[in-house]
């Protein structure tokens, strides 16, 4: 990301090589991380994208590569906001 560029992932932690967005959530219990997944699914389904999944019965690790495969760019944070987002939907 270029020190000109304002874009930001608040909790995402972004690294350059390759460029990235990593977060990981946790959960209660199984129920709750299946719900979060499942949920992410439909969100993927909607955008195109679909980030890298790590996952266990409370913790999910997602990380977003940039989709040009070059650099980070608005959509690819405004997908992170959109996954930050869905941890607050009932």
């Amino acid at each position: 990301m270029s020190s000109s560029d304002t874009h930001t992932a608040p909790g995402w932690e972004m690294r350059e090589k390759p460029p990235l967005l990593f977060r990981r959530f946790d959960f209660d219990g199984y129920p709750a991380t299946r719900a979060f997944l499942d949920t992410l699914e439909g969100l993927s389904k909607e955008t195109g994208y679909y980030p890298d999944l790590g996952f266990a019965s409370k913790p999910v690790n997602v990380t977003i590569q940039a989709r040009d495969g070059n650099a980070l760019t608005a959509a690819d944070y405004a997908f992170a906001a959109r996954v930050t987002a869905l941890i607050a939907t009932p």
